[in-house]
């Protein structure tokens, strides 16, 4: 199912919700465009949220942009180390509710 050819029907999409898709956009170019947080960290945080969510399409663009912005190698492999983590951690965390009191 995931191909990036897909994306070409974002067009589609937002012909069919204008008002959801405008909206949307507004929130995503106000999310991750420069701020207090700069572009790299919000797209560095966006890729951490792609693999934890485990979006392609968003991994893909998030990491064009993140490199784009200057991140090297190193911060996308620490990223997904952070990533890794908390996915585990949160693993762990719920697994008490498994336990008895």
């Amino acid at each position: 199912m995931y191909d990036m050819k897909n994306l070409k029907q974002l067009g589609t999409l937002g012909k069919n919700a204008p008002a959801a898709m405008k909206a949307f956009q507004t929130l995503d170019q106000a999310a991750l465009g420069d701020g207090v947080i700069p572009k790299k960290y919000k797209e560095l945080m966006a890729i951490a949220v792609a693999l934890t969510t485990q979006c392609p399409y968003c991994l893909e663009i998030h990491k064009k942009h993140a490199i784009e912005a200057g991140a090297t190698q190193e911060e996308l492999a620490e990223v997904t180390f952070i990533s890794a983590a908390l996915r585990a951690g949160a693993a762990v965390v719920h697994g008490t509710h498994l336990m008895e009191h």
